[in-house]
C-alpha cells in the first residue's frame, strides 16, 4: 500500500514538474495538497489503519487551509536558507511535524500549525537529522536499482517520520505551548 501510494504521488509531482512553463506552478497547487496527503497516508499506516488512496487527495478537502500552510512553510524555509543553506536546513527540521498538526488538529490555522510543530521540534531537530541521516545508505543502494528502490525508501523514510512524530506527541502528552510571540534567531 505505502509502495503504491508512494508512486502514486511520485507520478503526480513528477508528472506536473515535467511540464514546460506552466508546470512549476501546477506542481505548486496541486503537488503541496498531495505532499500533504502522502504525509497523512504513511501517518495512518504508521497507526496501523486501513488507507485507501482517497485518503492522498484529502489536502484537496480543506484545500485553503492546507495550501497556505504548506506554501508559507516552503516560503520561510526558502528565506530561511537565503541567509546561507544551514538556517534553512535547520528551520525545515523545524517545521518538520507541520503536515502531522494539521491532520491531528483540524481547527488549528496556518501560522500556529507551523508554531507548534517548531516547539514541538525544540530540542529535537537533531534526533530527526539523525534518522533522515541513516537512510544514506539506503539511498545509494536505491541509486544502483536506476531509482526502482526509491519506490520503497520513500514510504519507508515517511513512516519513520510518522513515528517520530507519534513519539514526541507521546513524549510530550499531545500538549505543547506555543509561544505567539514572534522571536528571530540569529
Amino acid at each position: 500500500m505505502a509502495a503504491v501510494a508512494a508512486l502514486i504521488y511520485s507520478v503526480i509531482a513528477g508528472g506536473l514538474s515535467a511540464i514546460p512553463v506552466i508546470g512549476g506552478l501546477c506542481s505548486l497547487f496541486v503537488g503541496l495538497p498531495v505532499a500533504y496527503g502522502f504525509t497523512i497516508v504513511m501517518l495512518g499506516v504508521c497507526r496501523g489503519k486501513d488507507i485507501d488512496f482517497g485518503v492522498l487527495f484529502e489536502g484537496f478537502q480543506d484545500y485553503g487551509r492546507i495550501f497556505v500552510t504548506m506554501l508559507l512553510q516552503t516560503v520561510y524555509t526558502v528565506l530561511w536558507s537565503l541567509l546561507l543553506v544551514i538556517p534553512g536546513i535547520i528551520k525545515s527540521y523545524s517545521y518538520a511535524m507541520t503536515s502531522f498538526i494539521l491532520k491531528d488538529e483540524p481547527e488549528m490555522k496556518n501560522n500556529a500549525a507551523i508554531e507548534k510543530s517548531m516547539a514541538m521540534m525544540e530540542g529535537n531537530k537533531m534526533k530527526l537529522f539523525m534518522l533522515d541521516l541513516s537512510f544514506i545508505g539506503w539511498a545509494i543502494l536505491c541509486i544502483f536499482t536506476f531509482g526502482i528502490g526509491f519506490l520503497f525508501l520513500q514510504p519507508y523514510v515517511a513512516i519513520s517520520r510518522a513515528a517520530f512524530y507519534e513519539d514526541l506527541k507521546a513524549q510530550q502528552g499531545g500538549n505543547v505551548e506555543v509561544n505567539v510571540e514572534v522571536n528571530v534567531e540569529i
